[in-house]
């Protein structure tokens, strides 16, 4: 598959996200959606990143053509910040659930503005 059909593919990804963070009552689906977006933003930056002739940065090839192993070091450590944030946003969801007993966004803010 080539290179800039994936970084389409994530962008639309990341759209699909982005509709359904804001146009989303639920609040499982929004962090579904924010999950989405995350995967989304991973996936464009490896893409961007990967060079079909580089090697992978293992064993004593030459220097000049291995990829630089520092985006994917950070690529994954996005994709831990993003199960962190995943879990926290689902506690603070069973705690408004368990409170207020809905997973509407809008019920919830309605039952703190009174």
């Amino acid at each position: 598959m080539e290179y800039v059909t994936i970084q389409n593919a994530s962008l639309v990804l990341f759209f699909v996200g982005l509709y359904g963070v804001l146009f989303h009552r639920n609040i499982i689906r929004t962090i579904i959606s924010v999950n989405v977006m995350d995967v989304a933003a991973i996936l464009f930056l490896i893409t961007v990143n990967a060079r079909p002739d580089q090697l992978p940065p293992v064993g004593p090839e030459h220097a000049a053509r291995m990829a630089d192993p520092l985006p994917q070091a950070l690529m994954i450590t996005a994709i831990v910040i993003g199960i962190s944030v995943t879990a926290v946003s689902i506690t603070l969801f069973i705690g408004l659930f368990r409170k207020y007993g809905t997973s509407d966004w809008q019920k919830i803010i309605h039952r703190l503005t009174r």
